[in-house]
């Protein structure tokens, strides 16, 4: 994998990652009564700035993974979206105080050395 395309799939992956975050956020704070009904749940969610922002940040990363794809194969190119697992967990931690567990950092470091030893190999 050269350079540049890594940058592309790091790129489109890390947007990703903060698309959810921006998600996550903004599930968080879109507020209904309790017996609102569904679309009115939905209505709060859609137009959540959190939510829009990563629906924005979404579709930009998807502009460079189309980017990535035309250089790389997709057998190659797509398992480096488990990145996305590792940016979105460390995102979780640092920013909105998930707990930081031995067990769920030993599977984050399984999924850097599998990457690594695809990065390597193709």
């Amino acid at each position: 994998m050269t350079w540049g395309a890594f940058v592309l799939v790091f790129t489109s992956v890390s947007l990703s990652a903060l698309g959810q975050t921006a998600f996550k956020i903004g599930v968080g704070q879109a507020s209904t009564s309790a017996d609102a009904g569904l679309m009115m749940k939905l209505t709060a969610m859609l137009f959540s700035p959190m939510i829009l922002l990563g629906l924005a940040l979404y579709g930009v990363g998807t502009v460079f993974w189309l980017f990535a794809l035309k250089q790389l194969d997709l057998s190659l190119a797509y398992p480096f979206v488990a990145m996305s697992f590792v940016m979105v967990a460390g995102s979780g931690m640092l920013f909105l105080g998930e707990p930081v567990q031995p067990s769920r950092l030993i599977g984050l470091g399984l999924i850097i050395l599998g990457l690594l030893v695809m990065a390597r190999g193709g």
